[in-house]
């Protein structure tokens, strides 16, 4: 699906975004991405209802725990206290995100029926690389009771979908990124030379950490690895000895060498991504930012019961890793389904192909720009919809 060219001259709308935190921040994460385009972008008004403040603050420091209405960044931001909270006004919007199949409040649905004109109301959905997902894209699903109609939007890597987040000065930002100044800053040493491979470390608890540590250790070349605060932190922990690897710590062991970083806040965890030679990163938001950062990417996905993920990893594989070699496919497809469980990740059999996987990463950013940003063509989606 292609950007509307008139999606940015439309008439300010005002919208309510649901998002209901399940776990981590990849919710969160996306809705508020989401907001901040809708309305640095497009102009329209957005209200986001949020579940839990307290995750929302890890990404956005601005936003107080205390407060049932606040806003910040120009944003209306409202604690969501499901499931029949509707608001504190019940003002409905002229589009309505219920993202992630979050269910939205019977009073607030019943208040919908009556709005007239009716709402655009949309179930923005998680993303997934497979195909089927480009034959249910904006398609419509009538409510049983009401007389409205909720349609699907589901981001995807492929044409026919909607395509994933990407502000309109992304580009522009990395390409004026000043990776030595970031390196004083955010670490407190010179950027390593070009002999070290810097990695970024950002994953769930993963048994395959270990060996990987290990490996990087005993390898030949050395390795400078920057890992953010979180879940991953007590394994880097349990590896050097140590009672912690908190922000702020550092660590060598052989050929290997980390520095613990704080949390990322969310507009700058693309600096991260630019400053590294590879990015392990988790879940949905990381895994999209990565993309866009044109560099080797290695993606722990977010695990489901009976293996429901596998399938969205290797649909995602198959994208990514499309015009690659032989080899390096199979290197690639190895070492993400290793790191997701399904044997023991090889890092020599991997970053052997470190010249084609730097290629192929630029492509693929480039490839996937041409399906168009996610904001812009939901909000075209939402034009043609109110076009009726």
């Amino acid at each position: 699906m292609t950007t509307h060219p008139d999606a940015t001259k439309a008439p300010e709308l005002a919208c309510d975004i649901f998002c209901a935190v399940v776990d981590n921040f990849g919710d969160i994460g996306v809705c508020w991405r989401l907001a901040r385009q809708l309305r640095a972008e497009h102009g329209w008004r957005v209200r986001l209802f949020v579940d839990d403040l307290k995750a929302f603050h890890t990404l956005c420091p601005e936003v107080d725990t205390s407060l049932a209405r606040q806003e910040a960044h120009g944003i209306e931001i409202e604690h969501w206290r499901e499931p029949h909270h509707a608001g504190e006004t019940l003002a409905i919007a002229d589009v309505v995100i219920e993202a992630f199949a979050c269910e939205l409040p019977h009073a607030y649905i019943a208040a919908m029926a009556r709005r007239d004109p009716r709402p655009v109301w949309i179930n923005l959905e998680y993303l997934s690389g497979e195909d089927w997902v480009a034959d249910f894209h904006m398609r419509p699903s009538p409510h049983p009771r009401y007389p409205l109609e909720k349609s699907f939007f589901f981001p995807g890597l492929g044409a026919g979908t909607g395509g994933v987040l990407k502000e309109r000065d992304l580009d522009t930002r990395r390409e004026r990124f000043d990776v030595s100044a970031w390196w004083r800053e955010r670490v407190g040493i010179e950027r390593p030379d070009d002999g070290r491979t810097v990695v970024s470390l950002f994953a769930y608890e993963n048994p395959a950490v270990d060996a990987l540590l290990a490996q990087w250790r005993d390898c030949d070349a050395p390795i400078t690895l920057l890992v953010p605060e979180g879940r991953i932190s007590g394994a880097l922990a349990r590896f050097f000895g140590l009672p912690a690897f908190a922000a702020g710590a550092s660590a060598r062991a052989g050929a290997l060498e980390a520095h613990a970083l704080g949390f990322v806040e969310q507009p700058r965890f693309d600096e991260l991504l630019w400053a590294a030679d590879i990015n392990f990163v988790r879940g949905e938001d990381s895994f999209v930012r990565a993309q866009w950062a044109q560099k080797p990417v290695v993606w722990h996905i977010y695990p489901q019961a009976d293996d429901a993920h596998v399938p969205k990893l290797d649909a995602a594989l198959d994208h990514y890793t499309r015009t690659l070699d032989a080899p390096a496919r199979g290197a690639v497809t190895r070492f993400w389904h290793a790191w997701n469980g399904a044997g023991a990740p090889d890092w020599t059999d991997f970053w052997a192909h470190r010249q084609a996987l730097t290629a192929r990463a630029v492509r693929w950013s480039e490839e996937l720009a041409d399906v168009g940003d996610l904001a812009s063509n939901l909000a075209a989606h939402v034009a043609a919809r109110m076009a009726r």
